[in-house]
């Protein structure tokens, strides 16, 4: 193999923290190379770096023999590099070909563009209509618009930033075909995935970093799973322990729910019916959009219900606000962390403060207790291992992987009496997304009723008592989870119910 991408002594700090420290390795021509390392490690910054949103403090690197130094992502993409990000830049309300003009520098006319798009997906088994508006499009297809801009500029290096979260098995397979063909073609790819199997199966080389350093390197294949995350950590990895408990009352009950989307490229739910116990994990699977976010909007109360459609233990909670069903013991967690779960420039303990405020009793007579809230803050980031200089820190200045932890943490820590979370370790490394559905496993045996919206299937299939399938705003009757098999549930995530009759089922 021919050398691409010579990275020599890249060192990267900010504030109380050394993103990267002295990163050297090597990418050859047509290699898939993985980038591994636990949240916080600095894979971020490094590939920022190369693709040029941001600049080193010291190092070098070299493309192609060349000294290689973008100032800007235009520069980076001149010169053969492009990068797919793990959240997706597009705009709902225009079309495919509109979407990548705005990634082009120089675009060629509409008519010659189509032309390249429809020849150059149909060549990497990714079909896309060039006329078709984004916001009808499956998260699997926003991938493709996203995959196939890179591709009509023919980079060099392909940068990939967790790609399969949020696509079905069958998808997974498609992106991995289409890889192994640019790989054949000559172009390298820097890959960054937390599912270590998919690194075993699709990586020639991977290289580790711990704390900002790198600390190893290897053939995935030639290691295990386990082996790999151990490298990651540097210690031993705690695999989550199941018990068969037995359910006891019913805490939510959720009934011919019935919601329009807000959003207009959303989708609305339709007769949702569900039935959670105590001590019991219910896993929701399915692909993105297809009315996860409208579920927890209207489990949380953000978004309204009329009564009866919605019950915890007993109580009517379909009229209450977000925070009426907190003190009942309704708590979620959202699945967009930064804004959403969290407000990006507040402090980790106004973020506690936030949906702490009712069950910790943050407050007394109108003042807010803040010596309070900074001690639940500490005891979130103490109990969930959350990597930051300090309490004060901002929740922007965290990776996302312990982000997270935070969120996730923070209303663990609540005692809820059901908690529903939408994808608990997107993004998450090995080590953290054991320690989560431990977290997780551990309260449900405590008696709470606990709700997994998740697209990770592994996941699912590891926590799970009973599984559900979210598709186009229906739920599926849940099912035994150990009576499904992985080939069963990517069939009913893309809209076929295993051994069914019909597609959808109320619970």
């Amino acid at each position: 193999m021919t050398e691409l991408l010579r990275i020599d002594g890249l060192t990267k700090a900010y504030p109380g923290v050394v993103a990267n420290d002295d990163v050297s390795f090597v990418i050859q021509e047509g290699e898939v190379h993985a980038l591994l390392g636990e949240n916080g490690a600095g894979k971020s910054t490094l590939v920022k770096m190369i693709y040029g949103l941001v600049r080193p403090d010291s190092g070098s690197m070299t493309l192609s023999g060349t000294a290689y130094h973008p100032t800007e992502p235009k520069a980076a993409r001149a010169s053969g590099v492009a990068m797919v990000f793990q959240h997706f830049s597009l705009f709902d309300a225009l079309t495919v070909a509109e979407n990548i003009t705005l990634g082009m520098e120089n675009a060629p006319h509409r008519r010659e563009l189509s032309e390249q798009i429809r020849s150059v997906s149909n060549a990497y088994k990714l079909p896309l209509d060039p006329n078709r508006i984004i916001g009808d499009l499956s998260v699997g297809e926003r991938q493709r618009v996203e995959i196939i801009r890179c591709l009509l500029q023919h980079p060099k290096l392909l940068i990939m930033d967790e790609p399969t979260s949020v696509l079905t098995p069958q998808e997974v397979d498609i992106l991995f075909e289409t890889l192994h063909k640019l790989s054949d073609e000559g172009t390298a790819i820097l890959y960054i995935s937390h599912k270590l199997e998919e690194i075993r199966t699709l990586c020639d080389h991977a290289t580790i970093l711990r704390h900002g350093k790198v600390v190893d390197n290897c053939v995935p294949a030639e290691k295990t799973a386990r082996k790999l995350a151990e490298m990651m950590v540097g210690e031993a990895l705690h695999v989550p322990a199941k018990k068969n408990l037995h359910p006891g009352e019913v805490i939510l009950e959720v009934a011919n729910l019935n919601v329009k989307s807000k959003n207009p490229f959303g989708t609305s739910l339709k007769d949702i019916n569900l039935v959670v116990r105590s001590g019991e994990v219910v896993g929701i699977g399915g692909v993105a959009g297809n009315g996860q976010d409208e579920l927890l909007l209207a489990l949380s109360g953000e978004t309204p219900t009329r009564r009866d459609m919605v019950q915890v233990s007993g109580v009517d909670v379909g009229d209450l606000n977000p925070n009426e069903r907190r003190e009942l013991g309704l708590l979620t967690a959202p699945e967009e962390r930064l804004g959403h779960a969290a407000a990006p420039d507040m402090s980790l303990t106004e973020n506690a403060m936030l949906t702490g405020n009712v069950r910790q009793k943050l407050s007394n007579g109108g003042f807010l207790r803040w010596a309070s809230a900074r001690g639940f803050a500490r005891a979130i980031v103490q109990q969930f291992d959350v990597r930051t200089p300090g309490i004060g820190n901002s929740a922007r200045s965290l990776s996302g992987g312990n982000l997270q932890k935070f969120v996730i943490g923070r209303e663990v820590l609540q005692n809820p009496r059901v908690l529903v979370v939408n994808q608990p370790t997107w993004g998450v490394d090995a080590a953290a997304a054991a320690a989560i559905r431990q977290a997780l496993m551990n309260l449900a045996e405590e008696g709470a009723a606990v709700v997994i919206v998740s697209q990770d299937l592994d996941e699912l299939l590891e926590v799970s008592d009973r599984l559900a399938i979210l598709n186009e705003g229906h739920l599926t009757h849940p099912e035994e989870t150990a009576e499904l098999s992985m080939d069963d549930i990517g069939l009913m995530m893309g809209g076929i119910e295993s051994g069914s009759e019909a597609t959808h089922v109320s619970a």
